[in-house]
């Protein structure tokens, strides 16, 4: 018998890539926790070498929703980096 294997939830993701960051030097990164004032924003906001990242994580399979998108156009019109993360390394690659 096999078992497939589920992908890993959110917050697993969203933890391992907090951790990824705040091992990079020069960098910081939190936690953005929701609420009804909060809907849209990026899951994670993360500053390195005085450049803003925003990050919207979500699992395989998953995609985000219009609000979402709409805030990271808005971040990066602004000049941010926006990313939609569906691990640490596509984090990783946009870190390097």
């Amino acid at each position: 018998m096999t078992t497939k294997k589920k992908p890993p939830l959110e917050k697993t993701i969203t933890r391992n890539i907090l951790k990824y960051l705040n091992n990079l030097p020069n960098c910081y990164a939190r936690k953005v926790h929701g609420g009804k004032y909060q809907s849209g924003f990026p899951d994670i906001v993360c500053c390195r070498d005085g450049v803003a990242v925003f990050i919207e994580v979500k699992r395989p399979g998953n995609v985000a929703t219009k609000l979402q998108e709409y805030e990271l156009e808005k971040w990066c019109s602004a000049g941010a980096i926006t990313i939609i993360a569906y691990s640490v390394e596509d984090v990783r690659k946009v870190m390097q």
